[in-house]
């Protein structure tokens, strides 16, 4: 949107809008669906392993506030990394790996809302679950098609029920902590933990979702910078509150029996079989919201990655004004990936995606750094960061589940070679050779 139209726009959104995308981006169901997963592998430690991706998070967070005020655009990552590099065979790669991470957290939140639907079902059928995540998927997709706005009407509702619960799951969990449980002594050595950590990354890359708002945010050099801060401090604080709860009241083996549900049995001890019900009531809503997000998000992303010229020209297409091929495609590979792929493979995937793309960001915010006032040093900081991050994440993933590095080599090799062959095929954007 060109920027002198502003002041014309209604949909100017306020800090308090922007801080709520971001915040409902980051808690949108990727908390629901990697808690269990994050306690059993950091044990403890799973407070500080949270901690730990936050400061990435946060990290990141700063390049995105000066990359954002610099450039506002609805295209947001892409448009920072075509900025800052130019479009070619690398930064056309990076931005597929972007659209590619995103049908990965998709995927995610449509196992979340599967896991946490089915404690409603008696027995635990594997059919119902590939049903529960298949209607995850197909009905919002159907919403996006007809009214994307009918649940989008919602959201800040949702993200403000959501809220509710956890910080009322973290209050009253407090005082069932046996904190025997979180001693550094039941802790393991701190590669692992920070491995572990990285698995759940994809908790927090939510707050990129900020940076496609920043034509339409009002004040935005001044309200982009303090939402992106505000958004991912206060997350980072809830999720450790709610891993200190999650392990200390509850036991190993019950964690690792509701590994798929853990925050919804965490709320039990404090809060009965009511706050059971309510965690998992918000759960369904917050996952069904967010992969309704995320699809109208990653439809618009390959509809911007093919305006310039990285993704074929079909997905520029419009139908009844929405980017439809997009959104098919989107659709088709995420129906894959969560009916065929483990939670584990998914996390996994979804956080390496996120963390290497931040490492690009962030070394677009240090070459630009001059021409945007930027900081070099918490840039490069930022930049270390993340591919140390990125390095624990693989060398816990070879350690543990070494056939899940196939699974990372073939998601990025996909986004190179789909756009090697844009490059080979396409001589002008958005026409065939």
């Amino acid at each position: 949107m060109d920027l002198k139209k502003r002041a014309h726009d209604d949909r100017e959104i306020s800090f308090l809008g922007a801080v709520s995308i971001g915040v409902g981006g980051m808690v949108g169901g990727g908390i629901f669906a990697v808690l269990g997963l994050a306690v059993l592998l950091a044990g403890g430690a799973a407070p500080l392993s949270f901690l730990i991706a936050g400061i990435v998070a946060l990290l990141t967070a700063y390049s995105y506030a000066k990359l954002s005020v610099a450039y506002p655009n609805q295209g947001g990552t892409v448009i920072f990394v075509d900025k800052a590099f130019g479009v070619d065979l690398c930064t056309g790669g990076l931005n597929n790996l972007l659209w590619l991470s995103y049908i990965v957290t998709l995927s995610l939140y449509a196992v979340a809302f599967a896991n946490y639907s089915a404690t409603f079902f008696p027995g635990n059928s594997p059919l119902l679950k590939h049903f529960l995540i298949s209607g995850g998927i197909i009905i919002p997709t159907i919403l996006n098609m007809t009214s994307a706005s009918l649940i989008s009407k919602t959201e800040t509702y949702v993200v403000a029920v959501k809220i509710a619960i956890l910080v009322l799951v973290g209050i009253f969990g407090f005082t069932s902590i046996d904190t025997a449980r979180i001693e550094p002594s039941t802790w393991g050595s701190f590669l692992p933990i920070v491995g572990g950590a990285m698995i759940m990354f994809v908790a927090y890359e939510g707050f990129e979702l900020i940076a496609n708002t920043a034509p339409n945010v009002t004040n935005y050099k001044v309200t982009l910078p303090r939402a992106y801060y505000a958004s991912v401090i206060f997350v980072i604080v809830l999720y450790v509150l709610i891993a200190m709860v999650t392990v200390g009241s509850l036991a190993s083996n019950q964690i690792a029996s509701a590994a798929d549900f853990a925050l919804a049995e965490a709320a039990r001890p404090s809060l009965g079989q009511l706050g059971f019900t309510l965690v998992a009531i918000s759960a369904v809503l917050a996952t069904f919201s967010a992969i309704n997000a995320t699809l109208y998000g990653s439809a618009r992303l390959a509809y911007t990655i093919a305006e310039e010229g990285e993704l074929p020209a079909f997905l520029e297409r419009k139908l009844w004004n929405q980017p439809v091929a997009g959104l098919i495609l989107t659709t088709l590979f995420a129906l894959l990936l969560a009916n065929l792929a483990d939670l584990s493979s998914i996390s996994t995937m979804g956080s390496a995606g996120f963390l290497l793309i931040f490492a690009v960001v962030n070394a677009a915010n240090f070459a630009k750094a001059q021409e945007i006032h930027s900081s070099r040093v918490i840039a490069g900081l930022g930049v270390a960061a993340c591919l140390l991050a990125l390095g624990a994440l693989v060398w816990h993933t070879l350690q543990n589940s070494p056939g899940q590095l196939w699974v990372l080599v073939i998601m990025v090799s996909i986004a190179f070679v789909v756009e090697g062959i844009i490059v080979a095929f396409y001589t002008n954007k958005g026409n065939v050779a």
